[in-house]
């Protein structure tokens, strides 16, 4: 009888698989169907699967890796540490008392227009950063968690610019904040507090420092208790990856495992697993076959081309700027990693947009060899300040120059202005003679490229409606 039973189950599945041949009725390939599993197909397989879950393992935790080294690098203090940085211990504000000049090289791009500020904030409570009544000066703190989303605007556009508390509440904190203390929720249990203050060009600074000093941080616990220092902590070390092929995948297990997955992530992460990755033991390279070890070598390889590809869909061309409009991530994996690389710390559009420019009107790179000319109709309608940056291309730092000069903006002493409210700008190296002076953007001798800062865009910023100027050559 069980024979019997057997092969009825057997025909009713061939049977099942077979595909019905009715008059005028589609037949459909399925190569699963008559596929013989052998071996050598096998170990094929494993390979394949190790690269496609590799590379989904890297363009979603790459955030996750980076901030993880970084901000480790963002809590080490050089004993002379000089005034444009913004380390500071764990839990502690570090400030950049200067701005950046053609002297400082630890920052690429950095702009000309704000000290920076730098917080690394482990939260074994809530947090509450109180923030002083800056007389309308502009500033951002923005609250990015251990993904880099940034999840939280504490600032002009966002909060206004008087004094206020703002509690930074970890994921199932349970408890009530004090009258007047604003809750922001985040999603991980560290994030990352990076801000911008804005110093006006040739102000005197002794009053903005003294602004600095009135942003506190401290534990919900200490609020209102005066004397309060943060205590001597830092992060242990993340394991040695020196001689490791596969380190990328290392310090993703160990983020993994010191970090909590999103709710919405946690079906991508149980994938993960089939590679090694878990939340409980981190990656396990021994448990994988020389296949699948190979095919976490070459994701390893092409996945950083596919974070790159995130640069063309995420920015538009506009009169020749290059213009990224970045809004939320949502699963836009590859284009957050983007932001966290290169763009680390960066500003979305509804608080800044950053049209970048390497050539000419007619396609040419930028050098310092020629003369250009930008012409403005009218000054960029912002709803703060704006500034035109100019970088050497292949250090991308600010440029040495006889006058200290390295951006025009709105905050320019004398910048000359038509009547309509147009101006110029010459770019070149030698200075110009007779009222072109006042707006000069020295040049270096060499390649450069253009950085357009708009602080709080207009609405015709964001949508086109207004036309960023040509640089056109002399």
């Amino acid at each position: 009888m069980q024979r019997i039973f057997r092969s009825t189950l057997v025909a009713l599945a061939v049977a099942t698989a077979l595909p019905a041949h009715g008059q005028g009725a589609e037949i459909f390939p399925d190569p699963q169907i008559g596929l013989v599993m052998t071996p050598q197909k096998v170990a094929q397989a494993q390979e394949v699967e190790a690269y496609n879950l590799g590379m989904t393992a890297y363009t979603w935790g790459y955030p996750l890796v980076r901030l993880e080294r970084v901000l480790r690098e963002y809590i080490d203090v050089p004993a002379n540490k000089p005034p444009t940085s913004y380390r500071a211990p764990l839990n502690r504000i570090g400030w950049a008392t200067a701005l950046s000049t053609a002297a400082d090289t630890d920052m690429p791009t950095a702009n000309n227009d704000t000290l920076y500020m730098s917080a690394v904030v482990r939260l074994t409570e809530p947090y509450v950063l109180s923030v002083p009544d800056t007389a309308d000066r502009y500033y951002v703190v923005n609250v990015f968690d251990m993904y880099h989303d940034l999840e939280h605007y504490i600032g002009r556009r966002a909060t206004g610019t008087r004094a206020g508390q703002f509690a930074l509440v970890p994921p199932g904190w349970k408890g009530t904040l004090p009258a007047g203390v604003k809750a922001l929720p985040v999603s991980t249990d560290q994030v990352w507090l990076w801000g911008r203050l804005h110093i006006l060009q040739g102000e005197d600074t002794a009053p903005v420092l003294a602004l600095q000093k009135q942003f506190d941080l401290r534990p919900l616990s200490q609020l209102g208790k005066a004397g309060y220092v943060a205590p001597q902590e830092t992060l242990p070390p993340l394991p040695s990856i020196e001689g490791d092929e596969l380190g990328f995948f290392t310090h993703l297990g160990y983020a993994m495992q010191h970090n909590r997955i999103k709710p919405v992530d946690e079906a991508l992460v149980g994938q993960l697993e089939r590679i090694g990755l878990t939340r409980e033991q981190g990656f396990q390279p021994s448990k994988l076959t020389p296949e699948q070890l190979r095919g976490l070598k070459r994701a390893l390889t092409d996945a950083p081309l596919v974070v790159g590809k995130a640069t063309a869909t995420a920015t538009v061309l506009r009169n020749g700027w290059n213009i990224a409009l970045l809004s939320e991530f949502g699963f836009n994996y590859p284009g957050r990693s983007l932001m966290a690389g290169p763009y680390l710390g960066g500003n979305l559009a509804e608080e800044a947009v950053y049209p970048i420019r390497y050539t000419d009107a007619e396609g040419k790179p930028l050098s310092g060899t020629n003369r250009y000319r930008i012409t403005f109709d009218k000054a960029p309608p912002v709803g703060s300040f704006w500034s035109l940056t100019i970088y050497n291309a292949g250090s991308k730092l600010l440029v040495y120059n006889p006058i200290a000069r390295y951006k025009v903006g709105s905050d320019t002493p004398g910048l000359q202005m038509g009547a309509d409210g147009s101006f110029s700008i010459p770019i070149q190296h030698e200075q110009p003679q007779g009222a072109e002076k006042a707006n000069w953007l020295p040049a270096p001798k060499g390649d450069f490229y253009l950085l357009l800062r708009l602080y709080q865009p207009a609405e015709g910023i964001l949508n086109g409606e207004y036309a960023l100027p040509q640089v056109e050559r002399i």
